[in-house]
């Protein structure tokens, strides 16, 4: 199938691309990459009247080092963010989910900001935002709102993104030393939307765990923060860590849904089992030592 006729709007500043969506509202849509719009587009499940494209907004491409951490564009590219040393050293949790995004081809032309504004809770990068506390910037005809993490994402494939805002810009901390992050996935297909994925970011300090932050995807409607498993872990040192438990303590709260794919009971298991994996290895990233079973 191919999509409807529609009005493509590119324009070449940020206050265009708002008045645009001012004015055509629902019967717009914005193109970032295409990764996420443009099968949605030709399999007629969005319908838009107008497609506003951000690809001449070149000022949302950047990648700025902060006091306190890492402001990345809206329009910046997974390979780019991937191939970033400040990716790497401000967001390790970010750098270790971006390799598990689609295939090479996608991430040179799909967005950072493109994936979080879609809000897919089986996508990569709405979890790390989430377990990130990151902040999204957002940009409307009444100014600028920043929007924290744990009320960006409202439900399945919606955000708290006005139909008239455009999210511009992602806040991320610089995470303290002793810091290590770790993400993994399980797919039918390498590149395929994963059936579960896991990321922990653990900082270890003075020989203990003095913060950890856990998200998965693809066990709820948005992306899920393990705080049961978080609050297990913390203030524990790294050698006495019971990853078990945090799984399980997991697993009691979350209520995947089954589908043609893999069934709730599946899902559901996988997910302590990615999430005891990805502590294990954030936890030997952050010390220089594996983690040994408690």
């Amino acid at each position: 199938m191919k999509p409807i006729d529609f009005h493509l709007h590119r324009p070449t500043t940020l206050a265009e691309a708002i008045a645009l969506l001012a004015e055509h509202g629902d019967d717009a849509k914005v193109l970032a990459g295409g990764q996420s719009l443009l099968p949605l587009l030709n399999f007629r499940l969005a319908r838009p009247e107008h497609v506003v494209d951000l690809g001449r907004l070149t000022t949302l491409r950047t990648t700025r080092r902060t006091t306190d951490g890492l402001t990345l564009g809206a329009m910046v590219t997974y390979a780019r963010a991937e191939a970033s040393r400040a990716v790497a050293e401000d967001a390790p949790l970010l750098a270790a989910a971006l390799p598990f995004v689609a295939h090479k081809p996608v991430r040179a032309r799909g967005t950072v900001g493109g994936s979080i504004a879609h809000g897919d809770p089986a996508a990569e990068l709405p979890a790390v935002i989430r377990a990130l506390d990151a902040v999204m910037v957002a940009a409307g005809p009444r100014g600028v709102r920043r929007i924290p993490a744990a009320e960006f994402f409202v439900g399945n494939l919606v955000t708290a993104l006005e139909v008239d805002e455009i999210l511009t810009g992602i806040d991320v901390a610089r995470p303290a030393r002793g810091t290590g992050a770790a993400f993994t996935e399980v797919g039918r297909r390498q590149g395929d939307f994963a059936l579960v994925g896991a990321g922990a970011q653990v900082t270890v300090a003075d020989g203990v765990v003095v913060d950890v932050r856990i998200a998965l995807t693809g066990i709820a409607g948005v992306p899920h923060r393990a705080t049961e498993a978080e609050t297990l872990l913390t203030g524990v040192p790294p050698a006495d860590l019971d990853l078990d438990a945090a799984a399980d303590a997991t697993r009691a709260v979350i209520a995947p849904s089954g589908d043609l794919h893999a069934t709730a009971d599946y899902r559901r298991d996988v997910a302590g089992v990615l999430l005891g994996r990805v502590v294990a290895t954030a936890v030997e990233r952050a010390t220089g030592h594996a983690h040994r079973a408690a």
